[in-house]
């Protein structure tokens, strides 16, 4: 399947992009509400923190953009042009569809920006708990 190391193991498990031994967030459930993102302050394997700076997981809005185009486009194209429904039915399914995974697209985006700005190291996790 996805081999550790990668960029895109660490974005779908949401995993430390450093170690990717540990999850990010403090639930691994993205639909408790409360808890979508909530992150870990520290990587608990290897120490890499996560907040880089104040505020700077703003930056993944802009992703969030792009993945949830990404999503509308899916669900349109499935309702539409594969299911042949109208028009209306599709815009529904976007709406519906766009709500039913937004913490997903939100979680997402997180891991996307942070991945943009942090890379794998498989000896980073030996050094840190050697």
């Amino acid at each position: 399947m996805i081999k550790k190391g990668t960029k895109l193991y660490s974005i779908l498990k949401g995993t430390c992009p450093k170690c990717q031994e540990e999850s990010m967030y403090v639930n691994k459930n993205p639909y408790i509400i409360t808890d979508t993102l909530k992150i870990h302050d520290h990587c608990s394997h290897c120490g890499t923190k996560y907040r880089l700076e104040p505020s700077f997981f703003y930056g993944s809005m802009y992703v969030s953009y792009a993945v949830g185009i990404a999503f509308a486009v899916a669900a349109f194209v499935i309702s539409y042009l594969i299911l042949g429904t109208s028009l209306k039915t599709a815009f529904i399914a976007i709406v519906g569809t766009l709500i039913a995974f937004y913490p997903v697209i939100m979680r997402l985006s997180r891991n996307i920006w942070i991945n943009i700005f942090m890379h794998y190291d498989k000896e980073w996790a030996k050094k840190k708990t050697a």
